[in-house]
């Protein structure tokens, strides 16, 4: 596992914290909101497989922008600029920032397992070497 990977899935377990947090203060909606929307980057994954390993090259864009951090973040900062322009954590509107952090903590943990952007002939990208220790 490459250092990329590993600080990745540090990322998630951290986010996930702080998002299972945030569920439980705003309740079950909030786990509904958090549930649906870290599953919606999937649903570009069903039929997208040209063979093992290699995705139609017509839905890279789509798998790219779904699996993608920029987008995420954005929902992120905007969902937190709403909850505190609105209200804060007792009164203000949480929805969009909970939807951000559910999906960035998706994707997140998508890297973390080793995938993430696909090169546009539908292949992962080769794997840059890994330091290792020569003890």
């Amino acid at each position: 596992m490459g250092f990329p990977r590993v600080t990745w899935g540090m990322s998630a377990a951290v986010w996930l914290v702080v998002l299972v947090l945030c569920c439980s203060w705003w309740g079950g909606q909030a786990i509904l909101i958090a549930v649906v929307v870290a599953l919606l980057p999937y649903l570009t994954l069903i039929g997208s497989f040209a063979e093992r390993g290699r995705m139609k090259t017509e839905r890279v864009r789509l798998h790219n922008a779904a699996f993608g951090i920029a987008a995420p973040m954005a929902l992120l900062a905007i969902g937190i600029v709403t909850l505190l322009l609105t209200g804060g954590f007792e009164s203000g509107t949480w929805s969009i920032g909970v939807a951000g952090l559910a999906w960035f903590v998706s994707n997140a943990a998508y890297r973390a397992f080793g995938f993430g952007p696909r090169l546009e002939d539908g292949t992962l990208p080769k794997a840059a070497p890994t330091f290792r220790a020569g003890f």
